[in-house]
């Protein structure tokens, strides 16, 4: 087993699929680089309910990345070449949208450490050396 994280671009849109015993599933392909200029497909598959509704909330060409267990696989092209791939079971998504998200949850419950650091929050300045040339 190989657990991995994998970040690239969704490819398509994700769908949501009903298995044999009634359990919804997520399918998506994830387009990611690789370092000789080419691509690499990862076919992605979620169970978990939060990882579920990331990647449907998603659409073409989004970034995302994908966090799960990874199994190497190869296929065949049209012109008989053999090209990697990845199989992805995805416990985790983090997209650009959950970034901002988190962000602002972290800044919500986060507390200033003094009295200046309240006061740039509310007026927006930033700390500084105060030498200013007049």
């Amino acid at each position: 087993m190989i657990d991995g994280l994998v970040s690239g671009k969704l490819y398509g849109a994700a769908s949501s699929r009903t298995g044999q015993s009634g359990k919804t599933f997520v399918t998506a392909k994830v387009r990611a680089a690789m370092s000789d200029g080419e691509s690499l497909f990862v076919n992605a598959i979620a169970f978990d309910d939060e990882a579920k509704a990331a990647l449907l909330a998603l659409g073409d060409g989004d970034s995302v990345a994908l966090v799960g267990t990874l199994t190497p696989k190869v296929w065949t092209d049209r012109n008989g070449e053999a090209k990697p791939a990845l199989d992805l079971v995805a416990h985790a998504v983090l997209s650009a949208c959950d970034v901002k998200r988190r962000r602002a949850a972290v800044q919500a419950t986060r507390q200033p450490a003094n009295d200046t650091e309240q006061a740039c929050q509310m007026y927006g300045g930033g700390l500084d050396s105060m030498n200013d040339d007049l």
